[in-house]
């Protein structure tokens, strides 16, 4: 098992961040099609897909938001974040086999509640913007560090 750890509110600053990498699949893109219903076949039909502006299968717009998500709940704020709101801009499709950077930084610390902003930007691997934008979290108050559960 893996353990992660928290940073907890009172000792985020603005502009910490975090990174994390991950390579696209095409079992991503299966699975993220089974969790979430969307069969569309721009992602899931290569002959179809080579019919449409791309010509070839891209990932889900929301497959990337959820490493957005995984960045939050493992790294920045890590264990603990609550999710509020997220503010997201596509601005070129993820293909199988696109080596991803997700950078968080902070950007914005609520006075009076533990509610944090970051911006949000996940880059290809030609350095090129695929997604920006910026959550807004409720982030952990309580420093902790828990072990994640093992996926078969």
């Amino acid at each position: 098992m893996t353990t992660i750890s928290n940073r907890p509110f009172n000792t985020l600053k603005i502009d910490d961040s975090c990174k994390r990498k991950h390579t696209v699949t095409d079992d991503d893109l299966i699975m993220f099609a089974k969790a979430s219903g969307d069969l569309n076949p721009l992602h899931l039909d290569d002959v179809y897909a080579a019919t449409t502006a791309f010509k070839q299968r891209i990932a889900h717009g929301m497959f990337t938001g959820g490493l957005i998500s995984a960045a939050l709940a493992m790294d920045l704020p890590g264990p603990g974040t609550i999710y509020l709101s997220q503010d997201l801009q596509f601005k070129r499709p993820v293909c199988i086999g696109d080596e991803l950077s997700i950078v968080l930084s902070v950007i914005e610390k609520h006075e009076s509640k533990p509610i944090v902003t970051l911006h949000c930007e996940v880059t290809n691997q030609d350095d090129k913007a695929v997604v920006t934008g910026t959550a807004k979290v409720m982030a952990p108050t309580v420093s902790m560090t828990v072990q994640t559960v093992e996926l078969s």
